[in-house]
């Protein structure tokens, strides 16, 4: 019978440098998404893609919450959903098809990043998405796709319309259900998501008011915009935002790193 992993240190000699440093972000990932109140209780994903070629991707244990997830506690599996190391956790399945959709087809898709939060849910509801009503949406807009509700997504036939709707962006709008950001990094992945959910609370407080009395952005400059962040965005989030995020996790709670 395996040894069951027990403790931190028996899963980091298990593991490669590289992997350990992906857990520990994706690890921080999950307490930032706590620590911004996107959590929903033990539900929705975050992974990251280990280094391979066999598509193993780390995941979330389903009965943790995001403010006890730490990187030696990740679960890793395979593109069927089966752990490929010991561990004493299950995972969702409907993270599973989400996450594995996309690993599987985008191989610049290191990280993946699924909310359920009330402001992403109320925007999938509207008829018209992501609105361009402020400069936030204006920065992602042009980088959001959408895929139409199928019900609970743990019919894996559902896998191939995901991957067709995302096509070669990085942002998406699940209808009736949440939001979806992929990046190269964990740290890409993180800021596109912060930028599409204060979008989106943004829209909802707007909207509160009467969709008569807003005020949308002279035309052509949702356009210019657009061209203005594609330079940019990488840069931004893996030399800047991304390591001031990991610093402030640290002073907040570094167990993450465990």
């Amino acid at each position: 019978m395996a040894t069951q992993l027990k403790t931190p240190e028996d899963v980091r000699a298990r593991v490669s440098e590289e992997e350990w440093k992906l857990r520990v972000e994706l690890a921080c990932a999950y307490r930032l998404v706590a620590h911004y109140g996107w959590d929903d209780l033990i539900f929705t994903h975050l992974s990251v893609r280990v280094p391979g070629p066999e598509h193993h991707f780390l995941i979330n244990p389903y009965n943790l919450m995001f403010d006890e997830i730490t990187a030696s506690s990740l679960v890793k599996i395979d593109v069927e959903g089966n752990p490929v190391m010991e561990t004493p956790y299950m995972t969702n399945p409907a993270g599973f098809t989400i996450h594995s959709a996309i690993h599987m087809s985008r191989e610049d898709a290191h990280a993946v990043l699924h909310l359920h939060t009330p402001h992403g849910q109320a925007v999938a509801a509207m008829a018209d998405g992501l609105m361009p009503l402020t400069q936030t949406a204006l920065l992602v807009r042009e980088d959001v796709a959408y895929h139409d509700y199928e019900g609970v997504a743990t019919d894996l036939d559902e896998r191939e319309r995901l991957v067709a709707d995302l096509g070669t962006k990085n942002a998406m709008i699940l209808r009736n259900h949440g939001t979806l950001t992929v990046g190269a990094t964990v740290g890409q992945a993180f800021l596109r998501m912060y930028l599409l959910e204060r979008a989106c609370q943004a829209q909802v407080l707007a909207l509160a008011g009467g969709a008569e009395l807003v005020s949308r952005p002279p035309q052509g400059t949702p356009e210019k915009v657009a061209g203005q962040v594609s330079r940019g965005m990488e840069v931004i989030s893996d030399m800047l935002a991304w390591p001031a995020l990991m610093r402030k996790m640290d002073r907040l709670d570094p167990s993450y790193r465990s």
